[in-house]
């Protein structure tokens, strides 16, 4: 079977982490990059080993080389190229969040399911072994509370892409959708939610706090923020158990459970490099994973039109596949063995 080749959109820090991890993945090959600027598209070429460098995204999508099209541009540019590379009938793994709005979003599902292509978001976390082991945790019980906080402080430039409204700027979008999505793979759709928090100078959410109510009563209390250091650890809890989610929750490698007598179970993500192929053996705070890898993208230490905020599939995330995907996303995804109960 052929390799599965990718292009890669845009050169920034993130499309550089998750390029390196597709062309360490066996069966799978980095064939082109393409960017606003060719050099810089070139360039990381050159470093990934890919036959064919463009200076605009829609070249890249009808290169006929390409089979799946990762779209790590800002925000506000997501739908743009992943209506080219539908088009052009390659599949798509576009970063979280998938566009900048819900009409684009809709947009987008659309198109692929017309043109009968994959698309995803790239949202690593649901692919995390030990958020994937709450889903099958039977002694849980009914679940009545998410607990979740994802923030830090970025110095205000209203020119930065978090701060500013033309590029997709806020908290919610590139932090926020972090602790919602828990609150979503565990919950479902809220019946209500509440929202209160501040705004920036430039118009953006800087901070926001949340109540998600469901049906029966259970709910979520979320907090995301660019103006306070917040935990950044999650909690949920079942009628039968609560697992603690250590920071950061996103990309945990500890959770610790406690059952209704005060039992504890810890589990721990095997580092292992054979148990984490495709993943950076030092864990989840690589470039473009962890908080470390979030905060050095949010605060722009990748500049240029193409820098993305990390939190995608990165070096510390699992191994990415197009129609293969699925195989490679959840590969070593299994509940790990409680390495510690006391």
């Amino acid at each position: 079977m052929a390799d599965l080749a990718w292009g890669i959109a845009a050169t920034g820090g993130i499309a550089r982490t998750v390029g390196a991890v597709i062309a360490a993945e066996p069966g799978m090959r980095v064939a082109a990059v393409g960017s606003r600027d060719r050099g810089r598209a070139a360039q990381l070429a050159a470093t990934l080993g890919a036959e064919s460098a463009y200076g605009s995204y829609a070249e890249l999508c009808a290169d006929p080389a390409v089979d799946v099209v990762y779209v790590a541009t800002p925000h506000a540019q997501h739908l743009e190229v992943a209506e080219a590379a539908i088009a052009a009938g390659k599949a798509v793994l576009c970063e979280k969040p998938l566009a900048a709005s819900l009409a684009d979003a809709e947009r987008m599902v659309k198109l692929a399911r017309q043109a009968g292509v994959f698309l995803m978001e790239a949202m690593w976390m649901r692919f995390n072994p030990l958020i994937r082991g709450l889903l099958t945790e039977e002694r849980f019980g009914a679940l009545r509370t998410v607990q979740a906080s994802f923030g830090f402080v970025l110095p205000y430039q209203e020119e930065h892409r978090l701060w500013n409204p033309v590029l997709g700027g806020g908290v919610l979008l590139d932090l926020g959708i972090y602790p919602f999505g828990l609150a979503q793979l565990l919950l479902g759709e809220p019946a209500e939610t509440h929202l209160t928090g501040s705004l920036a100078p430039s118009g953006v959410d800087a901070e926001v706090g949340a109540l998600l109510t469901y049906e029966g009563g259970a709910r979520a209390l979320l907090d995301t923020s660019l103006i306070s250091p917040l935990a950044n650890t999650a909690t949920v809890v079942g009628t039968g158990l609560r697992a603690d989610i250590a920071a950061p929750f996103w990309a945990p490698q500890r959770i610790t459970l406690s059952g209704p007598g005060f039992e504890t179970e810890e589990h721990v993500l095997d580092p292992r490099p054979e148990r984490l192929r495709g993943r950076d053996p030092r864990g989840a705070r690589g470039p473009g994973g962890g908080q470390d890898g979030e905060r050095d993208h949010a605060a722009g230490r990748e500049p240029g039109d193409d820098a993305h905020a990390g939190g995608g599939q990165g070096q510390a995330g699992c191994s990415l596949s197009a129609s293969r995907l699925a195989r490679a996303l959840v590969a070593a995804s299994s509940w790990p063995e409680p390495t510690a109960i006391r």
